[in-house]
């Protein structure tokens, strides 16, 4: 079985991990400083989120370089240690892609404006996701150029050969450093309708949603030719790379990608499905039913765009999520600090540094709690911490906490990580679902209720009960 079908991937949101030279900011000696902490945990990759030149105006996904370190986390020789760091340590490390766009600072914007898309007017009613017009007027050139982000951000066009050629070189170029994959940012972005024809109302729409919801993406992304995908997937393949897709798309579109040789379009469904039993299960078991014969599952349920778990779902319901993402078929990805059931942080208004404003997304970037000093770095951190009494220190000390419990889940998960999927019972309360010889019962409500028979190897509660606990998960070997 391939490595990455049997593990679990780390992501790490670099800003926010571990400063070595204590500016505030993380980068790519702190990194390498804190992987034992990955490997005592259990994971078999990292993922980071963008470490290339940039500007900062989206945080990193607006790259004015694609094969060069931004200064604050690096530089090139720091990224060849990290990569060999890694590997020593038997971990995978793999990088973020973004195939979608550049930053306007790149110099293929003013060298090779034909990688771009281009009209003399906005041809059609395209919002960007960060609300207002997705064309805007670049006055140098007297034509409007499309970006699905923000307007420092023109997005490629990959139906020219030439900007393909050239994306596919950034690949090679880290393949051949070492990286072991990609994290691809916004896949669906890359398909485009060619005819570039309008997108329609969302009829769901409802005041108070953001701009972009009002209109259906159905021609500005997620397009049916899926050339580009395919030729990176090959490329990633050649030099025995791991392709992992973000697609905020539907179960049964997701599927496909697996065939255009994507290994893990990512399955972000857990993010926003309602936290309830029967919800739960009806979303697993129509991922399972919509996969194509020998495609392997995958799981997301936090990242650096969204609240985190532990504020979405509540502190008791997160051990219990934790377990849930971490027994399920499937490769899950482990968003940093979820394992130590970090909240979202406040952000005090003067310290905001989200250009997205209405996203709102600085509450679930702020840095790694190392220790009850912060042990992110010697200086001022680039965003508050949160509750210190949540550090790494104090739970790998402590057998009942949420650090250890994942570390459990993490080296127990090896133990069925072929084994199907079937759901066993599922009510308002409990979903019990069936991996092998072992049972997992999770009790998503506040009141006790009996568990299945059999030996518990495992509870988000320590030591087991008589019956299930509110707020409770186990796994029972039978």
């Amino acid at each position: 079985m391939s490595w990455w079908r049997r593990g679990v991937i780390y992501h790490v949101y670099p800003r926010s991990f571990a400063d070595a030279d204590g500016d505030g900011i993380g980068d790519l000696r702190g990194i390498a400083s804190r992987l034992d902490h990955l490997t005592w945990l259990g994971v078999d990759a990292a993922w980071l989120s963008p470490i290339y030149r940039s500007p900062m105006k989206d945080f990193g996904y607006d790259i004015s370089d694609h094969t060069d370190v931004e200064p604050m986390f690096g530089t090139l020789d720091d990224a060849d240690a990290l990569i060999a760091a890694a590997h020593e340590r038997g971990l995978r490390l793999l990088l973020d892609f973004v195939p979608n766009h550049t930053s306007d600072e790149h110099p293929w914007f003013r060298e090779h404006p034909e990688y771009y898309r281009w009209a003399d007017e906005p041809p059609n009613n395209w919002i960007s996701v960060f609300g207002g017009p997705g064309w805007t007027l670049d006055p140098e050139r007297g034509r409007f150029y499309y970006h699905a982000y923000l307007r420092e951000q023109p997005d490629l066009d990959w139906r020219n050969p030439e900007l393909r050629e050239a994306m596919l070189g950034v690949l090679r170029f880290w393949l051949d450093r070492g990286v072991d994959g990609f994290r691809v940012d916004a896949l669906r972005q890359v398909l485009k309708d060619p005819d570039l024809r309008d997108n329609p109302p969302n009829p769901e729409y409802r005041p108070g949603q953001p701009e972009y919801d009002q209109l259906l993406p159905v021609h500005s992304a997620d397009h049916d030719d899926l050339a580009p995908v395919i030729a990176m997937a090959e490329t990633i393949a050649e030099r025995g790379g791991v392709m992992v897709g973000e697609l905020y798309v539907p179960l049964e579109r997701l599927a496909r990608y697996h065939g255009a040789g994507v290994q893990m379009p990512s399955n972000m469904h857990l993010i926003s499905t309602p936290w309830e039993p029967r919800a739960l299960a009806a979303l697993i078991e129509e991922y399972e039913r919509v996969l194509q014969e020998g495609a392997w599952p995958n799981w997301v349920l936090g990242n650096h765009d969204r609240s985190r778990v532990a504020s979405r779902v509540g502190p008791d319901q997160a051990r219990v999520a934790a377990m849930l993402l971490l027994t399920l078929r499937g490769t899950p990805t482990l968003y940093y600090g979820d394992e130590l059931g970090l909240p979202d942080v406040a952000i005090p208004p003067e310290r905001v540094q989200d250009p997205w404003e209405e996203a709102g997304r600085d509450p679930a970037r702020t840095p790694m709690q190392w220790s009850a000093r912060g042990g992110f770095t010697t200086g001022e951190p680039w965003l508050p911490y949160g509750d210190l009494a949540l550090n790494v220190e104090a739970q790998r000390q402590d057998p009942g906490s949420m650090l250890n419990l994942h570390r459990a889940l993490i080296a127990l998960r090896r133990e069925f990580v072929d084994e199907p999927y079937e759901t066993l019972a599922v009510d308002d309360a409990v979903l019990v679902f069936r991996r092998g010889e072992f049972v997992v019962a999770l009790n998503l409500s506040g009141e006790a209720t009996e568990r299945p028979a059999g030996r518990v190897v495992l509870s988000t509660h320590g030591e087991p009960a008589e019956g299930l606990r509110p707020n409770e998960g186990v796994v029972v070997s039978r």
